[in-house]
């Protein structure tokens, strides 16, 4: 007996670092103006097979990071899917929000958005989504970057919008 627990303690243990499953669905969301170029720089970060399951999910057709064959399928279904749960707003104008693209590993994606040019904000408000089309528990967290002011929140489903001034 205790020869089976000395072989079934490791294997629990690894199992449960695999990438197979994970026990929390989170993503996070980076929204930085940046004041020389007077857009709006973006990255989510999400875990690499949530996001593939929730392309997967939405476009009724298999989707694979790793795999070059995939690529520019990809960066079309990223394209589609931001602009589908991502939303975004300076000082009450909706700024048009352009894909620019992805960098993925072995375990997460890293998805980098743009905005048109806008003035130097005072109130920014968000419409984020993410992941929500897959999971009843997922968590965004979201961090506004205005003037080296930051200011973050957890956004969780179906909970969608968020606004700060500055």
């Amino acid at each position: 007996m205790k020869n089976l627990w000395l072989f079934l303690i490791p294997v629990v243990f690894l199992w449960s670092f695999s990438k197979a499953k994970h026990p929390y669905h989170v993503g996070s969301v980076e929204i930085n103006y940046n004041t020389k170029s007077k857009t709006f720089e973006v990255t989510g970060r999400f875990f690499l097979d949530d996001l593939e399951n929730a392309l997967s999910k939405k476009y009724g057709k298999p989707f694979h990071f790793n795999d070059p064959a995939f690529k520019v399928r990809l960066n079309e279904a990223l394209k589609d899917y931001c602009a589908a749960y991502f939303k975004l707003k300076s000082d009450n104008q909706f700024l048009k929000v352009n894909y620019v693209g992805y960098q993925e590993d072995s375990e997460s994606v890293e998805v980098y958005l743009e905005s048109e040019q806008a003035d130097s904000p005072k109130k920014v408000e968000t419409a984020v989504s993410f992941l929500y089309n897959l999971f009843d528990d997922q968590m965004n967290i979201v961090h506004i970057i205005v003037n080296n002011v930051r200011k973050s929140e957890k956004l969780t489903y179906p909970n969608r919008y968020l606004f700060r001034e500055f």
